[in-house]
C-alpha cells in the first residue's frame, strides 16, 4: 500500500485535499499534515524553506520505515521538490500540483508572477489578512470552469500567525529550485491546470523536460487547483500512475 503525504499551499488548510483524499483512501494510506504554523502547529524561526521541509519530514515521515510519496500543491509542491533533494531516502515518489521551480519571475525565468505582484500581496495581508486571502483564492481560480464552487470550497480559513504567512510569502519570493530539479531522480507525476493564472503551463512543461523521470498531465478546464476542480480525473491519473 502506498503512503501518500499531502502538503497544502500557502494560506490554505489540509481540508483542500479532502475530495481527492476520499477518492484515494480506499487503496492508499493518506496523511494530511498541516504546514508548520497552520492549524495551531509549531513552526520554525526563522521560517525558511529548509527549516519547514526538515520539520515536516521529521514530524510526519521519520517514524515510518518505508519512504513516502509526497503530494504537494503550489508552495507545497516546491517544498516537496526540496524535500526530495534534501531527504532522498525518505521520498520514494512525487506528485506535484501546480508546480514550479520559481514562484516569481527571475532572469531567464518568465513563467511566473511578477515580484511586484507578490510584494503587493505581502503588503495586503498586513492590512487585512482575511480580505487578502479571499482575493488570492478568487485570483487563482480565475478562468477555472468550476471557479465559483472552488472559491466556496476553499474559503474556510483558519488563519495562522502573520509571521507564518509572511514567512511563506518570503519563501515564494526567494526560493529558486532550477539548479536542483535535474538531480531529483524520484519518479514524478506533474498535474497542472491549463488555465493556471499564477503558474503558466510553460512552468509545468519545463518541469516535465527537466526532471529525469516525469509524467505531465494537464487538466484542460482547470486553473491553479486542478485537484479541487477535477478530483475524479486527478484521482484516476494518480491511481494509474502509481500502479503502472
Amino acid at each position: 500500500m502506498t503512503h501518500l503525504v499531502f502538503w497544502h499551499g500557502w494560506g490554505m488548510r489540509t481540508g483542500v485535499w479532502q475530495k481527492l483524499a476520499d477518492l484515494l483512501k480506499r487503496q492508499d494510506m493518506i496523511s494530511l499534515p498541516s504546514l508548520p504554523g497552520y492549524d495551531d502547529t509549531a513552526f520554525p524561526v526563522p521560517y525558511t524553506a529548509e527549516a519547514v521541509v526538515d520539520a515536516l519530514m521529521e514530524n510526519h515521515t521519520a517514524p515510518r520505515t518505508a519512504p513516502v510519496t509526497l503530494c504537494g500543491w503550489s508552495l507545497g509542491a516546491m517544498l516537496a521538490l526540496l524535500a526530495a533533494h534534501r531527504h532522498p531516502d525518505k521520498v520514494q515518489k512525487l506528485i506535484l500540483f501546480s508546480a514550479t521551480p520559481s514562484f516569481v519571475q527571475r532572469e531567464n525565468w518568465p513563467h511566473a508572477v511578477t515580484p511586484t505582484l507578490l510584494s503587493e500581496f505581502t503588503q495586503a495581508i498586513e492590512v487585512n489578512v482575511e480580505t487578502a486571502l479571499k482575493r488570492f483564492v478568487a485570483m487563482f481560480n480565475h478562468n477555472d470552469i468550476n471557479a465559483k464552487s472552488n472559491v466556496k470550497d476553499m474559503s474556510d480559513f483558519n488563519i495562522p500567525a502573520l509571521e507564518v504567512l509572511t514567512g511563506g510569502l518570503h519563501i515564494l519570493r526567494d526560493l529558486d529550485l532550477r539548479d536542483i530539479v535535474s538531480g531529483i531522480t524520484q519518479p514524478t507525476l506533474v498535474i497542472h491546470g491549463a488555465h493556471d493564472p499564477l503558474m503558466p503551463l510553460a512552468a509545468a512543461e519545463w518541469m516535465k523536460s527537466t526532471l529525469p523521470h516525469a509524467t505531465l498531465k494537464i487538466c484542460p478546464q482547470a486553473a491553479h487547483a486542478p485537484f479541487i476542480s477535477a478530483p475524479e480525473q486527478c484521482a484516476d491519473w494518480i491511481t494509474e500512475w502509481l500502479t503502472a
